[in-house]
């Protein structure tokens, strides 16, 4: 809304409208209002709400120069931007109760997940015993005459592969019994993996996934949403997860 403010010529006093002429004939229009506005915010930095609007509105329409009124076009706009206004303020409330409410469902379904496992994207998983099994999967873009998982220690080793023979697209689980191709115990730690397609280029990444059980969720604000605590894999964003089971 806008709102103009004149002050009137040198002698003139009080809040209606004065009109002068100094040879040629002129006015000067006075609101009386004090003060004056065009985004909605008064000086002190107070916001001004629907109500004040239409007060300053019909204010300026009770001290408008009857000589010349407010034009119609104008007084549309006004009435146009408060309508705006109030639409605008009524999706921000909107907005925010539905946030509200998606957060309150996101947490619901975090403690739903406590003690499952699930199937994250990661290409490393971790024993925590020698010996202990390691499951997952890899997913495979497209159907092909053999799949083939490799597991390699942190120096690059290799130290187990295992054939997961033809496989349609999808995924397609693997387990790990810990053991290396010599037969003995892999130690404790984390081991890269990596998969290689019959049917897909050499040197093209093929993602693998690693199973866990859920130990705890943690709420993030803003963007950024779930995280899961994962056995052997820490922290893992809910967007990670490809398969929860019990």
């Amino acid at each position: 809304m806008i709102i103009s403010h004149t002050h009137a010529a040198t002698g003139t006093t009080g809040t209606g409208n004065t009109t002068g002429t100094t040879g040629t004939t002129g006015t000067t229009s006075s609101t009386g209002t004090g003060s004056s506005t065009s985004s909605g915010t008064a000086a002190n930095g107070v916001t001004l709400g629907g109500t004040d609007f239409l007060t300053l509105m019909l204010a300026q329409l009770q001290n408008q120069d009857p000589t010349s009124p407010v034009d119609s076009n104008e007084f549309l706009s006004q009435l146009a931007s408060l309508s705006e206004v109030q639409g605008i303020t009524q999706l921000n409330t909107s907005f925010t109760s539905l946030s509200n409410s998606l957060i309150s469902s996101q947490a619901l379904q975090a403690s739903s997940l406590l003690g499952h496992q699930v199937l994250a994207t990661s290409s490393t998983g971790t024993l925590s015993t020698a010996g202990a099994t390691l499951t997952g999967a890899v997913n495979v873009p497209q159907s092909t005459s053999n799949v083939t998982l490799n597991i390699s220690n942190s120096a690059g080793v290799l130290m187990a592969s295992i054939n997961l023979g033809a496989q349609s697209a999808g995924l397609a689980n693997f387990s790990w019994n810990g053991q290396t191709s010599n037969g003995s115990a892999a130690p404790a730690g984390t081991y890269t993996l990596s998969a290689q397609v019959a049917s897909v280029a050499s040197g093209t990444a093929v993602p693998t996934l690693v199973g866990g059980t859920v130990d705890s969720v943690t709420m993030g604000a803003g963007t950024t949403g779930l995280t899961l605590n994962v056995a052997g894999l820490g922290s893992v964003p809910f967007s990670s997860v490809q398969q929860i089971s019990n």
